[in-house]
């Protein structure tokens, strides 16, 4: 007589829906914490691909060796005294140029689907974007330090010592996060990241070299000193110059912190109205 074997009796498993009904319910996340979720998720991208530093780093650094060593002479009539002038220029470019990339990497996440994720998300819906701008901070800072320390490898001694050096990568800083809302804004309009970065090298190409970084306004002829002295990028690099060497213009600094005021004012509302209605 054959014998049917039974499966062990399974113990009864708990109400999941009585567990999870009454169980407390985990506070939402607030804005400021959202963001710097946000920033740190920048700053990991970073970490993981280092390669994206390098375009930030090289290019600085051949720009100032370049520029000093093959025109320091016939500008300037040293390359000492011509690497004084154009260090502060060339760390407005640096800095500026790295904002682009704040574009391409929300144009990027948008054209990858990822934004469309934040969307979903239970966090304050400005999030996404205002932890993206605040981590591009880090990568402004290591595109301006870079050009500092090269500049004190090379010689250069600002009259303003540590504190004014400091003090101009700040004010270059302030000025590019108004500026990055500039490039958010473009890559919520533009439909491929490449796109993003051919007009913001565009745009910076001739606001960098039509300005007062690298020679002296009144070698040009009348109606180009005229636009380099209205160019917003030359009153950065005299403000810049300025707190470096230890006398700096508070006309200047004021006109800085209003236009990167103005360009935050401006941008940040429109970059957060497209990524709302998904361009």
């Amino acid at each position: 007589m054959s014998t049917e074997r039974r499966p062990p009796a399974v113990p009864p498993a708990p109400d999941l829906h009585r567990v999870l009904a009454t169980a407390p319910a985990p506070a939402p996340a607030g804005a400021l914490s959202a963001t710097l979720t946000f920033a740190w998720r920048g700053m990991l991208k970073i970490r993981h691909v280092p390669e994206q530093l390098i375009d930030v780093t090289l290019t600085p650094v051949l720009f100032t060796v370049l520029f000093t060593y093959m025109y320091g002479g016939a500008i300037a009539g040293s390359t000492g005294a011509y690497l004084t002038y154009i260090l502060p220029g060339v760390l407005t470019m640096a800095v500026l140029f790295t904002t682009v990339y704040s574009g391409v990497a929300l144009n990027t996440d948008m054209t990858k689907g990822v934004v469309d994720r934040f969307r979903s998300l239970p966090v304050w819906r400005p999030a996404p974007l205002a932890g993206a701008v605040t981590g591009d901070l880090l990568r402004f800072l290591v595109a301006g330090s870079v050009v500092v320390l090269l500049g004190v490898a090379l010689g250069y001694r600002p009259g303003g010592g540590v504190w004014g050096i400091l003090a101009a990568l700040a004010l270059v800083i302030a000025f590019a996060f108004g500026l990055s809302w500039v490039f958010t804004t473009a890559g919520l309009l533009l439909r491929a990241p490449n796109a993003v970065m051919n007009v913001g090298f565009m745009a910076l190409f001739p606001l960098t070299f039509v300005s007062n970084a690298f020679v002296e306004p009144d070698t040009l002829p009348g109606w180009l000193e005229a636009i380099v002295d209205a160019n917003p990028i030359s009153h950065l690099v005299t403000a810049a110059r300025g707190l470096a060497d230890g006398d700096p213009s508070a006309s200047e600094v004021a006109i800085v912190l209003a236009v990167a005021a103005a360009l935050t004012a401006v941008f940040a509302p429109l970059t957060s109205h497209l990524y709302r209605r998904g361009r």
